[in-house]
C-alpha cells in the first residue's frame, strides 16, 4: 500500500516562532487523492539531520512531501540534504537559472549571486517551475522512492501543489481512490461514555472511527477510502446513521455546524429573545453568541463571582430589565475547592437551576461551562 509522510523544514517552526500550516494543507490534499499519510515531522535547518530523516522515512513509505529550505541563503539546506540522502551530487540546471532570472525581471529586481544556488538540484531531479515566486521546487523519483520538495511560503506551496504536484502523483502512482471524512459533534457527555457505546465501531477498518476530546465536547471522526465520491458518501452515511442510533441526542451537529448556531435555533423558532448573565467566564458566552445577533438582545458580564443565590437574582432582574423572554446565567467558581459551575435558565415555561461539579484544569472551566449552557439552550 502506497503511503506518504510530510516533512516541514525550518528551525523557526521548532522554536515556535511560526505555526506550521503547510503540513495541515498537505495532509488535506493527500486525503483528497486517496494517499495515506501516516506521519508528519519537522526538522530544523540542518542538512545531515534532514538527510537522516529522509533515509529513515523511506524505510516506511514511498512518498515524502517536504516544504521549506529552498531559498538562496546558507541556511536553506533542502537541496543539499536530499542530495546527501540519495548519495548524489548537486547539479547545475541552466534552464532553471534562466527561469529564476526571468522571475526577478518580472518583479523589477536583479538576482544576487546567491540566488544562483537555487539552480543547483540533486542529480536527476525534476525541476518544478515556480510561476508565483522565486524559489523553484523539485522532485526526485528514484527506485520507487519519491520526494517532492516545495517552497515554504504557503501561497507558493499551495499553487505548486494544486497545479503540478497533485497531477504528478495521480499519474505516477495511478491514484484512483479518494479519502473523505465526516465529523460528528457531541456535547454534554464524556469521551469514555461515548467510547463504551461505540467501541466496536472504532475497530472498523473502513470507514475508520476515532474520537477527539475537547473541554465540554467530544468529536467523532469518520474516515472512509473509496473509489468514488458516491461510494464514499454512502459508506460515511451508513456509519453516521449507526452512530446516531447509539448516541442519540448527544450529537448536536456535523462538520462545520457550531453549537452556538444550533443552540439558538429553538429560541428563534419560539420567537423568544435571550438575555445572558455570566461571571467567572471571562465573558466567553457573550463572545461566542454575539456574532449570531438575534435572538441575543442583551448580555452582561460580572467580573467578580458572586454567591449562587445572589447571581440567580441578578440574572432574573437583568432579564426583566431588558424585557427578554429567556434568561441564561452562568456562574463559574473554578477556584473553589469543589470547582462548582452553576447554570440558571428562565423561560416563559420554566425556571431551572443546574449545579455541575467540574474537575478539570481551572483555566478550562469557562469553556466547559459555556458548552453545558449552550447544550441546555439547544434542548429547549
Amino acid at each position: 500500500m502506497t503511503s506518504a509522510e510530510i516533512l516541514t523544514i525550518g528551525t523557526e517552526i521548532l522554536l515556535g516562532e511560526i505555526n506550521d500550516t503547510n503540513a495541515s494543507y498537505l495532509a488535506r490534499k493527500m486525503r483528497e487523492i486517496g494517499l495515506d499519510v501516516y506521519r508528519k515531522t519537522t526538522v530544523g535547518d540542518n542538512p545531515q539531520r534532514i538527510a537522516a530523516f529522509i533515509r529513515e522515512a523511506f524505510t516506511r513509505c514511498q512518498v515524502i512531501l517536504s516544504t521549506g529550505g529552498l531559498g538562496p541563503t546558507v541556511d536553506d539546506p533542502t537541496r543539499e540534504a536530499v542530495a546527501l540522502a540519495f548519495r548524489v551530487e548537486l547539479e547545475y540546471y541552466p534552464d532553471l537559472w534562466e527561469q529564476i532570472q526571468e522571475r526577478f525581471r518580472r518583479y523589477g529586481r536583479t538576482p544576487t549571486e546567491n540566488n544562483r544556488r537555487q539552480a543547483f538540484l540533486p542529480q536527476g531531479a525534476i525541476p518544478i517551475e515556480n510561476p508565483v515566486g522565486t524559489a523553484p521546487g523539485f522532485i526526485v523519483d528514484s527506485d520507487e522512492k519519491i520526494i517532492i520538495c516545495l517552497p515554504g511560503v504557503p501561497r507558493e506551496m499551495e499553487y505548486l501543489m494544486e497545479h503540478q504536484v497533485v497531477p504528478f502523483l495521480r499519474e505516477r502512482l495511478h491514484l484512483t481512490e479518494i479519502i473523505k471524512t465526516r465529523t460528528l459533534h457531541t456535547i454534554g457527555v464524556g469521551e469514555s461514555l461515548i467510547d463504551s457505546n461505540i467501541a466496536d465501531l472504532e475497530t472498523s477498518p473502513n470507514p475508520t472511527v476515532g474520537l477527539a476530546a475537547h473541554s465540554g465536547q467530544v468529536d467523532i471522526r469518520i474516515t472512509v477510502k473509496a473509489d468514488s465520491e458516491t461510494t464514499a458518501d454512502q459508506l460515511l452515511s451508513r456509519m453516521e446513521q449507526e452512530i446516531r442510533q447509539r448516541l442519540g441526542n448527544w450529537i448536536y451537529g456535523v462538520d462545520d455546524e457550531t453549537i452556538e448556531k444550533i443552540a439558538l435555533q429553538p429560541l428563534k423558532e419560539k420567537q423568544w429573545r435571550l438575555a445572558t448573565c455570566e461571571s467567572g467566564t471571562d465573558g466567553m458566552l457573550i463572545q461566542r453568541l454575539s456574532p449570531y445577533g438575534e435572538p441575543l438582545i442583551a448580555a452582561q458580564y460580572l467580573p467578580h463571582p458572586t454567591q449562587p443565590e445572589e447571581f440567580f437574582e441578578l440574572t432574573e432582574s437583568f432579564r426583566q430589565y431588558v424585557s427578554a423572554e429567556c434568561g441564561l446565567g452562568i456562574l463559574v467558581l473554578a477556584n473553589s475547592p469543589a470547582q462548582e459551575v452553576y447554570l440558571h435558565l428562565i423561560t416563559p415555561e420554566t425556571k431551572q437551576t443546574f449545579t455541575k461539579p467540574y474537575g478539570g484544569p481551572p483555566q478550562n472551566a469557562p469553556r466547559w461551562a459555556v458548552h453545558h449552557a449552550l447544550d441546555i439552550l439547544r434542548n429547549l
